[in-house]
């Protein structure tokens, strides 16, 4: 094997340079590294972009959906339904609250939520439900919206669909509230952190003031006032702040979130394109109704391929290539073991057979078809 081959082929690398690295040194200098005037700019674009009236800056995707399940108010007795093939922590910020994740199946064309399943699953108990963008890939709202009762809260999953569209419009616009990641794997960075966004103000008031302690009034405002009132806290809040050293770099990223999304699609086009239908794969593909912004690339191995996924896995890290498994569903983890036993057929099938290719905005194009070769060598 040459040189060339060895290089290991990342599955994600986040996208940094000058611009961020300079763009730290405001915060560093001023002192103000907590939440503070970065973190309103950061969140003031971001509503901007995604057409919202409210963004709240927070730790992580994580912690956004807690923080907007807990402005709901939901607590025991409520139940939330959530298609089980998703990150874990989607259904894990249910139980933060005390509520009951009910899970549902994911439609195999596009891996995200089944309208048909949800439609078997709810009852007088449901009151919201987190349809998640898996990988970028908006889920059908129309079709959702058809099945749910007109009280059935909406919460987006948009951990990875910054800059992904729904009939034209943009995911975190299509439910009463969205949650972004800012993980090093999604389309925009900073370094860890959320997003939590809605247009509803009700909503954004409290989740601000449960975001802080639930104090009456912002650290942000104590700190310009040279006498400060004496804060009260009016119930049980969290701390799920972002720093402004987080968000300078999120201001960053943000302007040049069209040009990665570009580049993902750029770069998923050569895939759909080289591999889809080879050796029994199936490739993800924007569906009729939006535009993904290929946050990850997934394909799934069919009953006819030669290989399995593991043998797959192998066979690239052979080659110097980093791929992952997909989504593994909740509801086989040793975590979910009390849940109910429930058969949720398609996600099963999608966990055993599902992986995820590299995909990032500087990949190369040498790069890009070493992994291409890979898996064309393998599935034959």
């Amino acid at each position: 094997m040459d040189a060339k081959a060895k290089r290991q082929v990342q599955i994600a690398m986040p996208s940094m340079g000058d611009e961020e690295w300079q763009a730290v040194r405001e915060p560093l200098l001023s002192g103000w590294l907590t939440q503070g005037p970065k973190v309103a700019a950061f969140e003031r674009a971001f509503a901007d972009r995604h057409q919202v009236r409210h963004a709240l800056a927070t730790t992580s995707c994580t912690t956004a959906l807690h923080l907007a399940l807990a402005a709901l108010d939901i607590g025991p007795g409520d139940e939330v339904i959530v298609p089980s093939f998703t990150w874990v922590a989607t259904t894990n910020a249910v139980l933060y609250c005390g509520g009951t994740p009910v899970l549902c199946d994911v439609d195999r064309r596009t891996n995200n939520i089944d309208p048909n399943s949800v439609a078997k699953k709810l009852s007088s108990r449901t009151k919201a439900i987190i349809p998640v963008h898996l990988f970028g890939l908006c889920a059908d709202m129309d079709a959702l919206r058809a099945v749910l009762p007109n009280h059935v809260k909406i919460i987006e999953d948009a951990a990875c669909a910054a800059g992904a569209t729904y009939r034209g419009a943009s995911a975190g616009t299509l439910g009463d509230a969205a949650c972004f990641s800012f993980h090093p794997r999604k389309s925009i960075t900073t370094g860890e952190g959320g997003m939590l966004t809605t247009s509803n103000s009700e909503w954004a008031v409290r989740a601000r003031r449960l975001r802080e302690h639930a104090m009456n009034v912002s650290a942000a405002e104590r700190h310009i006032s040279t006498l400060p009132p004496p804060e009260l806290y009016l119930e049980r809040g969290f701390n799920y702040r972002m720093t402004d050293l987080q968000a300078a770099v999120g201001l960053v990223q943000a302007r040049k979130l069209p040009e990665m999304v570009a580049r993902r699609r750029q770069l998923a086009a050569i895939y759909g394109a080289e591999l889809d239908e080879r050796g029994g794969l199936r490739c993800v593909a924007d569906p009729p109704y939006g535009t993904s912004n290929f946050q990850s690339y997934w394909v799934e191995l069919g009953q006819g391929a030669r290989i399995d996924r593991e043998g797959l896995l192998a066979h690239l890290a052979s080659r110097g290539i980093s791929a992952r498994r997909g989504i593994m569903a909740a509801h086989l983890q040793p975590a979910y073991a009390t849940h109910p036993h429930i058969a949720l057929p398609v996600t099963e099938r999608l966990t055993d057979n599902t992986l995820i290719l590299p995909l990032y905005h500087e990949l190369t194009d040498d790069d890009q078809a070493r992994v291409i070769d890979a898996v064309l060598e393998a599935v034959g």
